[in-house]
């Protein structure tokens, strides 16, 4: 962050139906609809990753959209992971896994970590934090922390999302007071507690929606040393202005995670795909620093 001055991830969710290029079916007869989609999609995140990089410190690969192309998917996901890390930016997968122990190490190690099998280590997606839902407690948590922590990586636990549904049990109002997602903040503490380095900031951060900023200083109250991925800028409603509270830990308190308003910049003011998207990003970049000096 401080080499870069910024503190903007750039989400990557790819939709084969609205690429910067028109996906093109190719005459190749061996290669799959699934494969050429891929083939596609990845072209769309390197050009992308490529026009933003210099104002973003991470990418946040959303898993979903590459895992629906089966194999050729993952494949492709894998490729933009090392363009992305070729760029000098983080990984953020962003899968929202959760599960209790076996599985949930499972997951670990195959979005950060390696797996050791009778045929030797198997290497995983290699991403430096990745989402985890909490809805299963502590011991669905436990696994991504400790595997995650042991590797040298972080892990971002689901606490108050962007999306209109959250209200419906996140807000949801706990017998001995307090809200469902405060619950889950103090959660997030309690792991984090024995991963705070020499920076104050732990390996365990939390997800916060940035549509809803109300509940920011409230979080930090709970999660004082917790980095804050903050989804929802721009296309959501989520405006950077608002998310102060999130840097009172400094200036790596925050992560403003943005996608569509960035990569779709074009359908909004005009110009080229490459260069709106750059001029979004550099655009938050600045609003988020001036913030958060």
């Amino acid at each position: 962050m401080a080499e870069r001055e910024s503190q903007v991830v750039l989400g990557l969710d790819p939709d084969p139906q609205a690429l910067w290029q028109a996906a093109q079916p190719e005459t190749r007869a061996e290669r799959s609809a699934a494969e050429q989609a891929a083939a596609a999609v990845l072209r769309h995140c390197r050009e992308v990753i490529d026009a933003t990089a210099e104002a973003c410190v991470a990418v946040k690969f959303q898993l979903a959209r590459f895992e629906v192309l089966g194999a050729a998917g993952w494949a492709a996901l894998a490729a933009a992971v090392e363009h992305a890390r070729g760029r000098g930016l983080l990984v953020i997968a962003d899968g929202k896994r959760g599960d209790i122990e076996m599985t949930a190490r499972a997951y670990a190690r195959a979005l950060s970590g390696e797996l050791d099998t009778p045929f030797g280590g198997v290497p995983g997606l290699g991403a430096d934090l990745v989402t985890v839902n909490p809805l299963l407690g502590s011991d669905g948590v436990e696994p991504f922390v400790s595997m995650a922590r042991a590797a040298g990586r972080g892990v971002l636990v689901l606490v108050r999302t962007s999306n209109p549904g959250a209200a419906d049990i996140q807000d949801l109002e706990l017998r001995d007071g307090g809200a469902v997602w405060e619950r889950i903040a103090r959660l997030v503490a309690e792991h984090g507690e024995a991963g705070t380095g020499a920076g104050g900031l732990s390996d365990v951060g939390a997800v916060i929606g940035a549509t809803q900023p109300q509940h920011l200083e409230r979080a930090r109250e709970l999660m004082s040393s917790a980095p804050f991925l903050l989804p929802g800028v721009g296309a959501q409603g989520g405006r950077v202005e608002s998310l102060a509270a999130a840097f009172l830990p400094g200036r790596a308190g925050g992560l403003i995670a943005a996608s569509r308003s960035i990569v779709d910049a074009h359908l909004v003011g005009g110009g080229d795909p490459a260069g709106a998207a750059r001029a979004e990003a550099e655009r938050l970049r600045d609003a988020a620093w001036t913030l958060s000096g």
